[in-house]
C-alpha cells in the first residue's frame, strides 16, 4: 500500500481541477464526527454540493485571483 507521502506527490502532479476533485471526495470520506467539531468543514461540503446541483454558482481560478487582485488595490 503506498504511503501518505506517496500519494501526496501523486495527487501533486494532477491538475488543478483533478485535485480539487480528489480534495472534495476526501472531505466526503472523513467521518460525520468531523462536521459537528469543525463548521468549516461542513460549511466546504455543503458548498461541494450547493456546486455540483449548479456549477454554474462556481467560479475559475483566475477570476478568483482577479477578485483577490481588486480587493487589494
Amino acid at each position: 500500500m503506498p504511503t501518505a507521502n506517496e500519494v501526496e506527490k501523486l495527487a501533486l502532479d494532477l491538475s488543478e481541477r483533478q485535485r480539487a476533485i480528489l480534495a472534495a471526495h476526501l472531505l466526503k470520506s472523513l467521518p460525520a464526527v468531523l462536521d459537528d467539531a469543525d463548521e468549516g468543514i461542513a460549511e466546504a461540503l455543503q458548498r461541494d454540493k450547493d456546486l455540483d446541483a449548479n456549477p454554474k454558482l462556481g467560479i475559475s481560478v483566475e477570476e478568483l485571483e482577479q477578485q483577490i487582485q481588486q480587493r487589494r488595490a
